[in-house]
């Protein structure tokens, strides 16, 4: 491959993944959501603390 293709691959995939964070940060829905402070943890069964 040369330099140009693999600096094609590497746009491409950052293109990809600046994308998919818009995407995301458009879609996103707050009332959907349940705030991260009132999340209870999931307790794993027989594990020790």
């Amino acid at each position: 491959m040369t330099n140009r293709q693999v600096l094609m691959l590497i746009a491409a995939f950052v293109t990809l993944i600046l994308g998919s964070f818009i995407w995301f940060i458009a879609t996103w829905d707050a009332a959907k959501e349940q705030p991260i402070g009132m999340q209870m943890p999931t307790y794993i069964e027989g594990a020790t603390v």
